[in-house]
């Protein structure tokens, strides 16, 4: 049988298809065309703008705006690496980043870290700054240590007999201990009256180099006092004890030369504070001895007519009298709270008057001291202290 399919099928049709045809609608797929654009487009721009964004901000990390700073002398010591020097740098004000400068450091090939001083201004770019750390330093490096408590005098005798560069006369002179001279540098934390440095310079072990000046050193010295005191909360005194920095370096000064022992520290603070608050002087022997000949008998040092003698004047000193260190200045910064009703040295206090340290003597040959809060118990105590031998 013959069977005709020409009238059924559709003349359209490939007769070999075998899949069915699939219609596009072509707007909607140019619609899609142009958003997938659009998205990529948005997509590049925001990543431009990222990208544009982080290297203005590597740029002002790397070239802070503005003219650099004064230089200064900056010290590398054989103990450190770049984690140490390039976070210092960053305390010290000499870069904005201390992790961008190693990533720059690590793209420029690496520093090797020699201990010396070096010259570098503050926020200048940090590839001039890389560049003088890796210009190793010719000077000769001497290590001197002040203790705690050393005067400005003190140290400038060290100085003058380990340290070729500096003479002894003219440190004194930069430092403002002379009656005709003013600091040849100054402290945030000198009042514009004060002339000298004493109290304002950080007794530490210091590296000075074979050609530093009394200046440099003076500064470096001053430096590390400011950045210490950052760390105490000196620039808070106001708020934490109602006395300036500068007072409170001169109370940490007295303690410095007082407190023998780490505990009697905070309880002499408080014998000054709680002294200064009732208006009583403040009658510390340290004071007495302060630019005096120390081998005159006690009784003509409290007769001398001077404003270091707090038996005959009220608060405090014109200045501190020594240069503190760390744990002094925390004591004058958290001076120790007055005893408890229970203690016993509140038992002599028989009226309503609040118990307080407002007396401290000797009590032993390792340098501790006893409290009294009243002027009996003061004196019983003074006459065991004469018995021990210790007055």
């Amino acid at each position: 049988m013959n069977h005709d399919l020409s009238s059924t099928e559709d003349p359209d049709q490939d007769p070999y298809q075998v899949l069915p045809t699939i219609y596009v609608n072509r707007r909607f797929s140019q619609t899609l065309i142009n958003r997938v654009a659009l998205l990529t487009v948005s997509v590049l721009s925001l990543v431009a703008v990222i990208y544009g964004g982080y290297q203005f901000w590597y740029l002002r990390q790397v070239n802070p705006s503005g003219d650099p700073a004064a230089a200064e002398i900056f010290t590398i010591t054989e103990t450190d690496d770049l984690l140490t020097v390039s976070k210092r740098l960053e305390q010290e004000g000499f870069i904005v980043n201390d992790s961008v400068f190693r990533s720059y450091v690590s793209s420029k090939g690496g520093l090797e870290i020699a201990a010396g001083f070096y010259t570098l201004k503050p926020l200048d770019h940090v590839g001039n700054i890389l560049r003088i750390l890796k210009t190793p330093p010719n000077e000769t490096l001497t290590k001197i240590t002040f203790p705690e408590g050393f005067t400005l005098a003190q140290m400038a005798q060290r100085l003058g007999e380990e340290v070729k560069s500096v003479n002894e006369s003219d440190f004194l002179l930069k430092t403002g201990d002379t009656s005709a001279e003013i600091s040849a540098v100054r402290s945030v934390y000198q009042p514009e009256s004060v002339t000298t440095l004493e109290g304002l310079l950080f007794p530490d072990t210091y590296l000075i180099n074979g050609d530093q000046t009394a200046t440099q050193v003076a500064q470096q010295m001053l430096k590390l006092m400011e950045r210490v005191g950052r760390q105490e909360g000196l620039d808070d005194s106001m708020n934490a004890v109602g006395l300036s920095p500068y007072e409170v370096l001169t109370i940490a000064s007295i303690i410095e030369r007082e407190a023998k022992v780490p505990e009697d520290r905070a309880k002499i603070s408080r014998v000054i504070y709680n002294r200064l608050s009732l208006g009583m002087p403040l009658e510390i022997d340290a004071t007495l001895f302060y630019k005096q000949n120390t081998d005159l008998p006690f009784l003509e040092l409290k007769a001398i007519d001077s404003p270091y003698n707090t038996y005959l004047f009220t608060g405090l000193p014109p200045t501190p009298i020594s240069n503190p260190g760390r744990a002094a200045i925390n004591a004058a910064l958290n001076p120790a709270p007055n005893p408890s009703s229970g203690d016993p040295i509140c038992r002599e206090i028989t009226d309503s008057s609040p118990c307080s340290y407002l007396y401290y003597v000797l009590s032993d040959k390792d340098g501790r001291h006893v409290f009294a809060a009243s002027l009996a118990q003061h004196q019983i105590n003074v006459q065991a202290a004469i018995v021990a031998g210790v007055l």
